[in-house]
C-alpha cells in the first residue's frame, strides 16, 4: 500500500508539472469547457516518435546504424516484458538523469522541427488527424498527451495545428538541460493527473472531453473523460473498449498491431530511445 501510494504521488507531481508547462493556443469561436486528449505513438503517427526522431538524427551522422537496432531491439523487450513494471520504469528514469545534462533546448527543438518534416510527417495517420481537426472545427482545444519529452511533443502539436502538448519534462537552468527529470515520466497515471490538473487551469469539464489511444498502459486517461476511443487498439484496450462499449477506431491496413512500425513505444521505452537520442546530440554538440 505505502508503495502504491508512492507512485500514485509520483504520478501527481508529474502530472501538476507538465500541467503547468503546458502554454495553450487560442481558438476561434472555442468550446471553452470541452477540449479533446490524444496519445502519439501509433495514436497519431505510426511508430514511436523518439524512434524516428532517432532515425533523423542518423542520417545526420550523430546516431551509429548499431545504436539504432540497439534501440529497437530494448524497445521490442520492454514491450515483451511488460512496460508497467515499476522496475523497468524506474531504471529507465535513472538513466534518464544522465544523458540530457549539458544539451542546449534550443538544439533539441530545432532538430526535432526539422526532422518531423522529414521523417514523421508522413507517418501521421490520416483518419486520427481527421478527428482532431474535427474537434478544432467544433472550436475545442486538441491536446497531445505523451512520454514523449515536451519540446519534441510541442513540435508535432505545432506542425498539426494543435493547441499544445503535455509531455515528460527535463530541468534546464539557463536553457540548457541538468540531467535531471522534473517530476515523473508522464506514463500511465501520470497522463491522468496531467489532464486533471490541465482540466482545473483551463475550466474543462471532463465529462465533456474526449481522448484517444491505443493502448491499455492509457486507460486512466481513457476514463477519466466522458468520450474514451480506442484507436489501433492493442490486444488489451479493444477488450477493455468493447467491454464498456467505447468507440474503436482502427486505421492500420492489412497489418495489424504487431507489424505497424518499429518499434512500439510507451512509457519506459520512449525514454530509452531518448536516452540513445541524446547521448549522441551530446558527444556531437560538445566536440563541435
Amino acid at each position: 500500500m505505502r508503495r502504491l501510494l508512492r507512485r500514485r504521488t509520483e504520478a501527481e507531481k508529474a502530472g501538476e508539472v507538465a500541467a503547468a508547462a503546458a502554454v495553450s493556443a487560442p481558438v476561434a469561436d472555442p468550446d471553452p469547457t470541452a477540449a479533446a486528449f490524444f496519445d502519439v505513438d501509433n495514436t497519431m503517427m505510426r511508430g514511436a516518435s523518439i524512434y524516428h526522431f532517432a532515425r533523423g538524427l542518423a542520417s545526420r551522422g550523430l546516431f551509429t546504424t548499431s545504436d539504432l537496432v540497439r534501440f529497437a531491439i530494448g524497445q521490442a523487450l520492454f514491450r515483451v516484458r511488460g512496460n508497467e513494471n515499476p522496475e523497468h520504469i524506474a531504471r529507465a528514469k535513472e538513466t534518464a538523469l544522465a544523458f540530457v545534462a549539458g544539451l542546449k533546448v534550443e538544439d533539441v527543438v530545432r532538430l526535432g522541427e526539422d526532422i518531423y518534416d522529414e521523417v514523421m510527417a508522413d507517418r501521421i495517420w490520416a483518419g486520427t488527424r481527421a478527428l482532431a481537426q474535427a474537434h478544432i472545427d467544433a472550436g475545442q482545444r486538441v491536446w497531445l498527451v505523451t512520454a514523449t519529452p515536451v519540446e519534441l511533443s510541442r513540435v508535432i502539436a505545432q506542425r498539426l495545428g494543435l493547441t499544445g502538448a503535455l509531455g515528460t519534462v527535463a530541468e534546464t537552468e539557463d536553457d540548457v538541460y541538468t540531467g535531471r527529470l522534473v517530476g515523473d515520466l508522464l506514463h500511465g497515471p501520470a497522463k491522468a493527473e496531467a489532464v486533471k490538473a490541465l482540466a482545473r487551469r483551463e475550466g474543462l469539464d471532463l465529462t465533456r472531453c474526449t481522448a484517444y489511444s491505443d493502448s491499455a498502459n492509457d486507460l486512466p486517461l481513457l476514463r477519466l473523460v466522458g468520450h474514451p476511443y480506442a484507436i489501433n487498439p492493442d490486444s488489451e484496450l479493444l477488450e477493455h473498449a468493447r467491454a464498456n462499449g467505447w468507440a474503436v477506431r482502427d486505421f492500420r491496413t492489412g497489418r495489424r498491431a504487431t507489424m505497424i512500425g518499429l518499434p512500439i513505444a510507451a512509457g519506459a521505452g520512449a525514454v530509452a530511445g531518448g536516452i540513445a537520442a541524446a547521448i549522441a546530440l551530446r558527444k556531437h554538440y560538445r566536440s563541435a
